[in-house]
């Protein structure tokens, strides 16, 4: 019951903190908030001081947060957030596995919806075809959202194009880089890797339970950091910036993109997602190769069907449509 009173009192404290901007807040006022006396105001002062934040102090004005640290924390994450679902229920560690397999067991035992776990840190981060994925402390968004669609088990594969774009369009605001989407699941800032997106169910035939949708993001890396042959192929958006990004910042931005995507896509079916991911995608009109577990194939990527799949022209003139692959440019 402490830890939660005192996480509570450290929510309301932030949380004026944000609404106050760069105005000072009087330390009677934050007692009055709070409930508490002077002096336990000076020491929740000194905790967050103690958990990275910079404030300043200036008599008969009170306190301001100068600077925030670049962490993710549930209470960074909720802050500002404007969505109504996606995030509200933040599970945070500081090293998992991997936060897929900590997802899949908490929509397992019926978390709800929106609910989103993240980790500084993963030791068995895994991408598609279970290749690993490179997640080291304290550099990239490690996280995994859980929804439960009312939709049929084989149309969840759009949900990893709903979520690309929903990505994209967040790096896009928060950066004003230009990313693009290589079909199915990777997401290229400069002709390199910066996101990977993995989608799994649990469902029965007929009916999903729920959606886990796996997203790492390279935020801010440095070169060195890649390490050898990842950094042929992979980049952070520090690299392609100049600049650190605000980790929990870009969280919110991509979690208000998808919550308004997913709903609109619940409502109105794919055709919006379809011409939106269409709008980023690298490979329209480009030669591609197709590699699947049984053949490789060449041709021209024609685009996307109504349904998500991925639609290639061979040198014969005949249509391929492609599931699951891997897919190269020319």
């Amino acid at each position: 019951m402490a830890v939660t009173l005192q996480s509570e009192t450290r929510k309301q404290l932030l949380e004026a903190f944000t609404g106050a901007g760069d105005e000072f807040i009087s330390g009677q006022k934050i007692s009055e908030l709070l409930g508490c006396t002077r002096t336990a105001v000076w020491k929740h002062i000194e905790d967050l001081r103690n958990e990275g934040y910079e404030l300043e102090a200036v008599r008969r004005k009170g306190y301001r947060i100068t600077k925030k640290p670049n962490k993710i924390s549930s209470n960074e994450i909720q802050l500002g957030l404007q969505t109504k679902v996606m995030g509200r229920n933040v599970q945070f560690h500081e090293k998992v596995t991997s936060t897929q397999r900590v997802a899949h067991t908490l929509a397992h035992e019926g978390v709800k919806e929106g609910t989103i776990v993240l980790a500084e840190e993963q030791t068995e981060g895994r991408g598609r075809l279970n290749r690993s994925w490179f997640s080291p402390e304290g550099t990239g968004i490690w996280m995994s959202l859980i929804v439960r669609p009312n939709i049929p088990p084989q149309q969840a594969p759009q949900l990893t194009l709903l979520t690309a774009v929903a990505v994209a369009q967040g790096i896009e605001e928060l950066t004003h880089l230009s990313p693009k989407i290589k079909w199915p699941n990777d997401i290229l800032v400069n002709g390199k890797k910066v996101v990977g997106v993995l989608t799994e169910l649990q469902a029965e035939p007929e009916c999903i339970h729920s959606v886990i949708i796996g997203v790492g993001i390279n935020v801010n890396q440095q070169t060195s950091d890649f390490p050898e042959g990842i950094d042929k192929t992979a980049t952070s958006l520090a690299i392609e910036t100049g600049n650190k990004l605000n980790r929990a910042e870009l969280i919110q931005h991509i979690l208000l993109k998808f919550e308004k995507l997913y709903f609109e896509y619940l409502k109105h079916g794919f055709l919006f997602v379809k011409l939106l991911w269409e709008s980023y995608a690298v490979s329209i009109g480009k030669n591609i190769v197709v590699t699947t577990l049984n053949e490789t194939k060449k041709g021209e990527a024609l685009g996307i069907t109504d349904e998500g799949v991925l639609m290639m022209k061979d040198e014969m003139d005949n249509i391929h449509y492609i599931h699951s692959a891997d897919i190269s440019i020319m």
